[in-house]
Parts: structure tokens; sequence; C-alpha cells
């Protein structure tokens, strides 16, 4: 999708990186994998992170999902100094304003569609009275609503990653963070799981930045930004 159309002015910055740096000791030696990276995201602005592998990409991922401190650097959402967090504070932010979206959709086998959306309303302390409400309508925005007691593993490939969408989405989240997301899906589901990104993001208060080597993928997204060498431009 042509940025110019659809380009993040529609509110305030979701992610503001600035001058963050990640670097690795490899016995006496000092390995820089982020390179003084700054990266902007506005609520309904959709991001692609692009770059051939070992370029920084998972390590960046990592960082905005707070599994991975960084060496030096500012990283705020929605203008809040995430970094500053508590470890265990951050656990709970990470629980609360993140989604994620990975490439093998890491559902529940053995568990149905509505308890895999069930189960991060139930870490998020969500009283269960208001649980089928928030998964009834994170189902519909992917239009799984008629899958809800589905076992997960009875779903098709796509269908899967569009229940892992919506477990993204089932607690409200500033913004979602995708890894690969149409990596194991053919062309017809991958166009419809970008189709459902597109829909979700557009006018919303969330942002999305996607990590993808395919550029399917970075078309449809608002703008791409291309990570070499750990240096992070556009």
């Amino acid at each position: 999708m042509n940025s110019a159309t659809r380009n993040g002015s529609q509110g305030d910055l979701v992610i503001e990186i600035s001058d963050l740096t990640k670097d690795y000791k490899n016995g006496d030696e000092t390995i820089r994998v982020l390179k003084s990276v700054n990266l902007h995201v506005r609520r309904g602005e959709m991001v692609a992170v692009m770059g051939p592998s070992g370029s920084g990409k998972s390590t960046l991922l990592f960082v905005l999902g707070l599994f991975l401190p960084p060496t030096t650097g500012t990283y705020l959402v929605s203008g809040r100094d995430v970094l500053s967090l508590p470890r265990d504070e951050q656990a709970i932010f990470r629980r609360e304003m993140m989604g994620f979206v990975f490439q093998s959709c890491d559902l529940l086998e053995n568990s149905t569609v509505y308890e895999n959306l069930e189960l991060p309303l139930v870490y998020a302390g969500v009283k269960r009275r208001e649980r089928p409400d928030r998964i009834r309508d994170a189902l519909s925005r992917v239009n799984l609503e008629h899958r809800i007691h589905q076992p997960s593993n009875r779903l098709s490939g796509g269908e899967r990653q569009r229940v892992s969408i919506a477990r993204s989405l089932v607690n409200e989240p500033e913004f979602i963070l995708a890894d690969e997301p149409t990596g194991q899906l053919d062309r017809e589901n991958s166009l419809r799981v970008l189709d459902y990104f597109n829909k979700i993001t557009a006018g919303s208060n969330m942002a999305m930045v996607v990590v993808t080597h395919d550029t399917t993928t970075a078309e449809h997204c608002n703008r791409t930004c291309v990570l070499t060498d750990g240096v992070l431009n556009g």
C-alpha cells in the first residue's frame, strides 16, 4: 500500500526510540548489533522493518518487546519511559500494552480458539464475565466468530494465524509486534492476513511494527525501514 495514501499522521507517537544501541561481548571484543537506531511510529500506522539475516532485526524486535535491554538510548511508549520501569513492571506493561504475532502462531494445540484468547485475559486479570465479549470482539475483527469453540488444531494455516492476530488484540494493546507473520502462509492467506492488519490499524489508536523479509508484506505497510549492519534507514 502506498505510504502517501496512508501516512502515519492520524495522531500522537506510540513508539519513540532515539539513539538506541545494543552491544554484545565476545570475549574481549564488543560487537555493536544496533547502532544509534531511531524509530518513530504513530497511531494508526503500520511500519515494516526489513533487512538481511544478521542485520539486527531480531535484536530490535526483542528490545521493542522489552525482552532485551538496550545498551544506550531511549524508548518511549505513548510518552512513557519504559526502560526506567523495573523488570517486573516491564513484564506487566508488555502483557497489557503490547500484542505479539509470530510466524509459527504459537497456539495452544489442545485448546479451543476461545481458550487461546482467554489466556492473555486471565494473565491480565480481566474478570471472567468480561472475557466473552472481549474475545468475540477480537474474533469479529478477523471474521472468525464462527470458530470460537473450534479446537485450534483443526484450523487451517490461515485461520490459525488469524486467531493469533485476534489473540494479540484481545487486551486492546498500544501496539502490535509481528515477526514474519506471513512466513508460513500461501499467497492467498498472506494477502488476507495483510488486509486484516490494514483494517485493524487504519484510523485506530494502535500502531504496528512488522519485521519481515517479504516485499509484499512491506508494500502493505505505510512505510518501510531498512536495517543494515545495525543501522536503520527510513
